[in-house]
């Protein structure tokens, strides 16, 4: 009977490290494996660099349109590009017309 409690005791005593040790277990395995771990990391190192040449895409786009909305301020309107706007907006362009860029 002394021993099974000896045992008994042991185990109780052994209880508190041991969860301790499963909880750092835990965590390392989720400092390493998790969303936000080690691993992921290269993830997220392709994620950025994607997201840079989206970004350079959408900047260029946005200097196209800022260069387009310059040309029709109605101050000082570029008249090659106001007859565009008007032909492509109304519709008065022929088929058969042929655009001869001077650049």
């Amino acid at each position: 009977m002394a021993h099974i409690a000896k045992l008994r005791m042991l185990f109780a005593s052994a209880f508190g490290p041991a969860i301790a040790v499963l909880l750092f277990a835990l965590l390392i395995g989720y400092a390493i494996l998790g969303p936000n771990g080690i691993l992921a990391w290269g993830d997220y190192t392709h994620q950025l660099r994607d997201s840079k040449a989206e970004l350079k895409v959408v900047q260029a786009e946005r200097a196209r349109i800022a260069n387009r909305v310059n040309l029709l301020n109605p101050r000082h309107a570029d008249p090659d590009m106001a007859d565009e706007m008007i032909r492509k907006e109304l519709n008065v362009g022929h088929p058969d017309e042929v655009v001869v860029p001077l650049k």
